[in-house]
């Protein structure tokens, strides 16, 4: 007999379940949420009805019931399976997600009534990959999404700060900075932002933790891309005086250094004197400024940054302009400003400077 008619591993049923395998094991441990049967008597492999018992331990942790009686609960709604009869193909295989095994996504782990309505299906339809669409019961409106975004809003819920850490580095690891930012980070985070905003409150704590953990990941993949040379003139990055909103630009700030391109970030809120100074001293090739409201687009602000020549006598160039984030939409565009459309399309407004033969920007 195969091994998938034991079961599937650890590993894989964490991610089916987006927590981390570290959890599924302290689970088994701590409380008895483990394998009924152990073929080879001491490593664990899980079967359909093992999944449906941490299926139920992660919507009633999410839901707001503390762990051991979680798991009291779990273990009594255990499925009677026969454990002589294998574990379908389709189940246990490590891409299971994909395949007509138990739903273990985000929808029944939010603490959601089981009659909740389904969340609505975003535009465009369910992305490339393991995307598969949020159905009944789900606590946040998560919409059509990638299976890894349905774990690591399951993870914040939660507040199982590990499980954000793991999953996030995954996501990078296996699509790169754009996909993971573009279809697993911006929708967790906007549902949990919409979540917040419709619930009185609720899932403050949430949103801190997950954009603390999302800032982590990708201020570490912005610091550990390839190397750069010293020669080349950098990128600025800057949200306009008055913006607080950091994030688009991290993601930002990480993609270029996935390219090898050199940045400068200055982060949230920059006041007008110090961005006019930061882009003198530094003689970048381009300056992108963040902007999430219009309140705080401050258009005379970025003409001055475009006009703003530097090098020497005879060769003095200016940086190109990108104005970023919704707050800069519904004003005309001066020359040298460009308004991308996101942030893939940023990458690689950016990238051109330096990678058109002849052009690329020197300090």
């Amino acid at each position: 007999m195969s091994d998938t008619a034991h079961g599937i591993t650890t590993g894989a049923v964490a991610r089916r379940l987006g927590v981390s395998p570290t959890t599924v094991r302290s689970w088994d441990q701590r409380y008895g949420i483990g394998p009924a049967v152990r073929p080879d008597g001491r490593h664990r492999r899980w079967s359909p009805a093992d999944i449906a018992v941490l299926d139920e331990m992660c919507r009633l942790t999410a839901a707001g019931v503390p762990p051991a009686e979680a798991a009291r609960a779990a273990r009594q709604a255990r499925p009677a399976v026969d454990p002589a009869v294998p574990v379908p193909v389709a189940v246990a295989g490590a891409d299971a997600e994909a395949g007509a095994g138990t739903r273990a996504g985000f929808e029944s782990a939010a603490g959601a009534a089981p009659s909740a309505p389904a969340a609505p299906s975003a535009p465009g339809g369910v992305p490339q990959g393991r995307g598969r669409r949020a159905g009944p019961g789900s606590g946040l409106p998560l919409g059509d999404v990638r299976q890894e975004a349905r774990g690591l809003a399951r993870a914040a819920v939660r507040l199982d700060g590990p499980a954000m850490e793991g999953l996030l580095q995954e996501a990078l690891a296996e699509h790169g900075l754009v996909t993971a930012w573009q279809e697993i980070m911006m929708p967790t985070l906007h549902a949990v932002g919409r979540k917040w905003e419709s619930s009185d409150d609720r899932y403050v704590e949430v949103e801190h933790l997950l954009s603390w953990h999302v800032s982590t990941a990708l201020r570490r993949a912005a610091v550990t891309g390839p190397a750069t040379g010293s020669q080349a003139a950098p990128v600025v990055l800057a949200c306009a005086p008055g913006e607080q909103h950091t994030l688009p630009l991290e993601a930002l700030a990480a993609g270029l250094a996935e390219r090898g391109l050199p940045t400068r970030m200055f982060g949230a809120a920059v006041p007008a004197e110090a961005l006019d100074a930061a882009v003198r001293r530094s003689g970048p090739a381009a300056v992108a400024l963040w902007s999430q409201a219009r309140s705080t687009a401050n258009h005379a602000l970025a003409r001055h940054v475009a006009g703003t020549a530097f090098g020497v006598r005879g060769a003095r160039t200016a940086p190109l302009v990108l104005l970023a984030g919704p707050g800069w939409l519904g004003r005309p565009l001066a020359p040298a400003m460009v308004r991308p459309g996101g942030l893939r399309e940023a990458i690689g407004v950016i990238a051109r400077l330096y990678g058109e033969p002849g052009r690329r920007p020197e300090a």
